[in-house]
């Protein structure tokens, strides 16, 4: 007697939508896609937020009205991935993305207390693999600032750690330099 074939079943974003909108997940369920499982996400702390939102502010500034630093909102990443970033800077306003999430960002950023080795993992392999051109981790355990750049493949080829006493310039903000101790709590 042969035994049933027993499979893992991966989800795409079309697939997430349909449940979102079927309403099958609460408002406050904390839930995102990446390589097609689905990730329940703890709830942020009163640190998270307040470094997500110190960063989204200095993003807002750094990259001026003509983009967008968006906290926490869906990013159509690839077909089997949509996450939620703490901070993604898009081209464009608000309105922009009223019909569809955005689907290219100049910056990604996770703040990490509880969550850097899957910050560290599958987020940096997806970021780098859809050629996201800088990813950020801020590590609020060390206080420090990971920055990378130059996605190749699932990695990227470029990665420095910054403390509170340095600086970063945004890749494409140039003319930008924002204090690391004016992201961090």
């Amino acid at each position: 007697m042969a035994l049933p074939t027993v499979r893992k079943r991966l989800w795409t974003r079309q697939d997430f939508d349909r449940l979102i909108e079927a309403g099958a997940f609460d408002e406050d369920d904390r839930l995102e896609l990446l390589d097609g499982e689905l990730w329940e996400l703890s709830p942020p702390g009163s640190r998270h937020v307040t470094c997500a939102r110190l960063v989204e502010r200095a993003l807002q500034a750094a990259f001026g009205a003509d983009y967008d630093a968006r906290r926490e909102c869906p990013f159509a990443l690839e077909k089997m991935s949509q996450p939620q970033p703490d901070i993604t800077v898009v081209v464009g306003g608000i309105r922009d993305y009223t019909d569809a999430h955005p689907h290219e960002s100049l910056l990604m950023v996770e703040v990490s207390d509880t969550t850097l080795s899957f910050d560290r993992g599958l987020k940096l392999a997806a970021y780098a693999r859809n050629s996201i051109p800088e990813y950020w981790i801020l590590d609020l355990k060390n206080e420090r600032l990971e920055v990378y750049r130059e996605p190749n493949g699932e990695r990227f080829d470029s990665k420095v750690t910054l403390t509170r006493d340095n600086s970063i310039t945004p890749l494409n903000a140039p003319d930008a330099t924002i204090p690391v101790a004016d992201l961090l709590p």
